[in-house]
């Protein structure tokens, strides 16, 4: 399945370099050999087939200097997704959020992570969330 692209500043969808996604994680693990180290890209996966269940539209948000893993769009929000295993460390955090920082509208924004230490976090607005929690919830 493939991600399109979407300009974050100019609100249009964009048509080149779209972002693939594989159906299967089990298949794509078979297909990916060597990788076993590779726990962000999968969980980007899992949120990307999570947000598609609960009937967004996704893209990959596009800015002039960096991309945001993915905004959601449906009829009543947009939400904006920022995914990595662990952002523990200082140095992870500040990457993770600064795409997020960039934007300025005031659409929800979220860090999905697997760290269960300051899983429930809210940095300027940027909410910290724990992966599993939030893909046991029905919404956001």
């Amino acid at each position: 399945m493939s991600a399109g692209r979407y300009n974050i500043k100019g609100k249009q969808y964009l048509t080149q370099q779209s972002k693939y996604y594989a159906v299967d994680i089990g298949l794509r693990n078979v297909l990916v050999r060597g990788k076993d180290s590779d726990v962000g890209h999968i969980l980007e996966n899992i949120v990307y087939l999570e947000l598609l269940r609960r009937g967004y539209r996704v893209y990959v948000g596009q800015m002039s200097d960096g991309e945001v893993d993915f905004v959601a769009i449906s009829s009543e929000e947009t939400i904006y997704y920022q995914v990595a295993a662990t952002t523990l460390e200082e140095s992870t955090l500040e990457r993770e959020l600064a795409p997020l920082r960039k934007i300025q509208d005031n659409y929800p924004k979220y860090l999905l992570t697997l760290d269960e230490l300051f899983n429930n976090v809210d940095y300027e607005g940027i909410k910290k969330r724990n992966v599993l929690e939030w893909h046991l919830k029905k919404s956001q």
